[in-house]
């Protein structure tokens, strides 16, 4: 979700710095060669040991196999949720070049058949919990002392509890840094400032975590509202692009986003852990687990049929969220701000690497937790450096790569780089909000020493 498209210096060569124009930038001996010739078209492309050689000209090794770790086979559901997303993906971005102003509050909700099946379908998954739940309860009480029917009835009650909806809370007992407008009175007034401006208001709960991410959601039955940041994605950004995130993310309430509601938010949850209940046993080839996959095959397929109904009644409306959101973040702080943001959710890798390291670093090294704290000090601003060095050629290796893998990695979202191409061909125009240096300095100062001590977690737990 964001970007330096600078990325920074690099520090591979072309080697083209002789009288011949065929030096060989091989450096001191011993040393890592910094170019190379492409083995398909002859092109010399410079070389760097931290990320994949690759070749501009011609598209040689630009997404090599064991560039990324192996990913889970997705299943059948999973599968038609990526073609659905796709066909989605790219319809939608023809449709906002078509349309670039249908970005009203309620833009990125289901219209007509699309509202009336999705409301329906998720109406049919907690009518059947609360079908469950009945039935359970009279076998339990009327029955009672009539063979196995209490049990059945004790079982069909448990189900039912487990697929209740959910009303979200947080998590009790984390160490987590969570903030209220006492604990981050700059943060709070800047999020409710940028929530005027998108046409929604401010969050409840700020959560700072340690993943390379930020999201919204919604808990509790008052639907308290609340942000999780992720520290390295934060860190990452300059004080615009964090505008941008917030705007993005506040964007999502300011929209609708219909996945996150209440009604068919819990009704996907309850569909996924139908497919977790119901799942193919894959493990063992005995009669009992083939007789298990016989009996569980057709409720299995009904409930893979309801979750692609789900899906393909509201995915679109998703999907069209998340371009609106991104709308909002190019309105409040810049279309250029915007891009950015985006931009550096490619190198999430790389973000994720030099954490690794520090991980490493801080578990390597004697001294105990006092050591781990001493490391935790400055880490984002260590974090954030090595991220900013990523050359501006691994971006453009990172936009082909997203283009070839389209929804390969997340069936959810437009992919990041029909996202970006649709914030470039908007209009530049001035940011509504602007983050002068005073107060990017004094909101870095409020948010320290929370940021430490989630910085301190992470590398006391692995950032597991």
């Amino acid at each position: 979700m964001t970007k330096d498209t600078s990325g920074g210096p690099t520090s591979a060569v072309t080697g083209t710095g002789t009288a011949a124009g065929t030096a060989t930038a091989t450096g001191t001996r011993g040393a890592e060669p910094t170019a190379r010739d492409c083995p398909d078209c002859g092109e010399r492309i410079p070389v760097d040991s931290r990320f994949v050689t690759w070749c501009t000209a011609c598209g040689w090794n630009v997404d090599p196999e064991d560039a990324t770790p192996d990913e889970p086979e997705p299943d059948r559901v999973e599968r038609l949720r990526r073609t659905l997303a796709h066909r989605y993906g790219e319809q939608l971005f023809a449709d906002l070049a078509a349309a670039p102003g249908a970005d009203g509050p309620a833009a990125s909700r289901p219209t007509g058949g699309a509202a009336l099946l999705a409301t329906v379908l998720a109406l049919a998954v907690h009518g059947l919990t609360v079908g469950l739940a009945v039935l359970g309860l009279w076998l339990l009480v009327a029955r009672w002392g009539e063979g196995l029917q209490p049990a059945v009835g004790g079982l069909l009650l448990a189900l039912a509890f487990v697929l209740r909806p959910r009303f979200g809370r947080l998590r009790k007992g984390s160490e987590l840094p969570l903030l209220e407008s006492a604990d981050a009175p700059r943060l709070f007034a800047l999020i409710d400032e940028i929530g005027v401006l998108v046409g929604t208001r401010g969050v409840d709960v700020v959560v700072l975590d340690a993943d390379v991410n930020a999201f919204v959601s919604a808990y509790g039955i008052r639907r308290r509202r609340v942000l999780v940041l992720g520290m390295p994605l934060w860190a990452t950004l300059d004080p615009q692009e964090r505008i941008a995130l917030l705007g993005h993310e506040l964007g999502h309430y300011a929209h609708g986003d219909t996945r996150h509601g209440f009604l068919v938010g819990s009704a996907l949850g309850s569909l996924d852990t139908w497919r977790y209940m119901l799942a193919r046993s894959e493990d063992g080839d005995s009669l009992s687990d083939a007789f298990i996959n016989v009996l569980t095959a057709p409720p299995r397929w009904a409930v893979h049929g309801l979750t692609l109904l789900l899906d393909g009644a509201t995915l679109r409306a998703a999907q069209r969220a998340e371009y609106l959101a991104d709308g909002a973040a190019a309105r409040t702080a810049g279309r250029d701000a915007a891009v950015g943001f985006l931009q550096r959710l490619l190198v999430y890798r790389s973000t994720g690497s030099a954490l690794r390291r520090e991980i490493v670093a801080a578990r390597t090294r004697v001294g105990g937790r006092a050591r781990r704290e001493v490391r935790a000090e400055g880490l984002w601003q260590r974090v954030a450096a090595e991220v900013r060095t990523v050359p501006e050629r691994e971006y453009e290796r990172l936009h082909r790569v997203a283009e070839l893998r389209g929804h390969r990695v997340d069936s959810t979202h437009p992919p990041t780089h029909l996202r970006i191409r649709n914030l470039a061909r908007g209009e530049l125009r001035a940011p509504a909000l602007v983050l002068d240096p005073d107060r990017a300095a004094a909101l870095e100062a409020e948010l320290a020493a929370p940021a430490q001590k989630v910085a301190a977690l992470l590398l006391r737990d692995g950032g597991a």
